[in-house]
């Protein structure tokens, strides 16, 4: 297999699963993991940032595997005291959780960017990958639902993706600035690989896509576009996609993601169960590679990444 740089796009626990394998392929800080801050909002006075804490917990072993998000060996001391105080406790931060969130708040408060506070702390916990949020400029993701507008996580947490879905709105997303890595390594030459990760289509990849210029850069980048189906057999492995997908009036299929990506796509990863679908990703243009798409080992995850930058060694130019 050829070395060179890979980009990857993430949203979090999906996205986190694959990038956590592609950081075992000794890549070092020639893996960059782009992921989905439009899920960011500002809570109790603080900045959350779920998908880039999701890919960073994982990055670092620190991630609860059982629940799938927030930090393991945790605590929930600080929410039953903000209950018992009548506060705003919709949305869990753990005890440990609230470490990261004080930090980087404290850090874009004193005028760093997300990027600089984002390498700071990844660095300070020995990952090598790099691990930038798409842009440094805010973008939030409004759910559009048949009751009006919501803000992503009143829709995701606290609704508990309970409203039916008819569209989606990426404010801020016209004046955002890609971040500048990323657009870097998508015109560098020796780029081996783009990977769309395992996330939600629509909430988790398409801001990215969304950014102004993200997706003229990928189309003309000297490496491949290989995506990896978020849906396995009709369910989405986690969160919420096969749902909105069914409310859109959109199949529930790994055909019908690679249809939503389009012209975008040089390779679709498709697993076992969906083998009959491959024959209809092809007649898009888009070469079908099939494998065991479920990651529940580590074992799993790093397969999947090596099968993806194998696909990639045989789609380059």
């Amino acid at each position: 297999m050829k070395q060179g740089p890979v980009i990857a796009l993430s949203g979090g626990v999906g996205g986190a699963k694959l990038a956590l394998g592609l950081s075992r392929l000794g890549l070092g800080d020639d893996l960059l993991i782009v992921t989905n801050v439009g899920d960011d909002f500002e809570h109790l006075g603080l900045n959350i940032c779920p998908d880039l804490d999701s890919v960073t917990y994982a990055l670092a072993g620190l991630n609860d595997q059982e629940k799938g998000w927030g930090r393991a060996d945790e605590g929930w001391r600080f929410m039953a005291a903000l209950g018992e105080l009548g506060g705003d406790n919709w949305f869990n931060l753990g005890d440990r959780d609230l470490a990261m969130h004080v930090l980087r708040t404290e850090a874009l408060a004193r005028g760093e960017s997300l990027t600089q506070v984002t390498r700071s702390i990844t660095r300070q916990l020995g990952i090598t990958a790099q691990v930038v949020p798409m842009t440094d400029d805010p973008v939030r993701t409004m759910v559009q639902t048949a009751d009006g507008p919501l803000a992503f996580q009143h829709y995701f947490v606290r609704d508990r993706c309970e409203p039916v879905v008819t569209g989606f709105e990426f404010e801020g997303i016209a004046a955002a600035r890609p971040q500048a890595d990323f657009m870097t390594a998508l015109s560098d030459p020796e780029l081996l690989a783009i990977v769309i990760t395992p996330s939600n289509p629509f909430v988790s990849v398409d801001p990215i896509l969304a950014l102004p210029g993200v997706r003229a850069a990928m189309a003309a980048a000297p490496a491949p576009v290989i995506a990896v189906s978020p849906i396995v057999a009709g369910l989405a492995i986690k969160g919420p996609a096969a749902k909105m997908m069914a409310e859109l009036g959109m199949p529930s299929t790994a055909l019908a993601v690679a249809q939503h990506y389009g012209g975008l796509l040089d390779g679709f990863v498709l697993d076992h169960g969906d083998q009959d679908q491959a024959d209809a990703v092809a007649a898009l243009g888009i070469r079908p590679l099939v494998t065991k798409t479920v990651m529940q080992s580590l074992e799993d995850r790093i397969k999947l990444a090596e099968f993806v930058l194998a696909a990639a060694d045989e789609l380059a130019p």
